[in-house]
């Protein structure tokens, strides 16, 4: 299995660009292997992102790990405070 995060390439916050970041930032500090999903490069990714969630409004990022969701920006900084982000990332 390999961990997914379903991000936005343009627009959105600033918010939500950080929350990418931060994520990004801890999977390549950790030397996690990844893959990203761009949502704006097509409407259908965003319909699988969100359906994949269970979340017609849901945001960017998601995480998944293969097809278990790992969960949203806030599952992570929650896991990362708690001290167990390879919980998250289910490792």
């Amino acid at each position: 299995m390999s961990v997914v995060v379903y991000f936005s390439s343009a627009g959105g916050s600033r918010e939500v660009k950080q929350q990418q970041n931060e994520i990004f930032q801890f999977l390549d500090a950790k030397k996690i292997i990844y893959r990203t999903l761009d949502i704006t490069q097509s409407p259908d990714l965003k319909d699988e992102m969100r359906k994949k969630v269970g979340n017609p409004s849901a945001i960017p990022p998601q995480v998944f790990n293969g097809d278990k969701y790992c969960g949203d920006y806030q599952a992570f900084f929650n896991a990362v405070e708690d001290g167990k982000p390879e919980k998250f990332f289910k490792l």
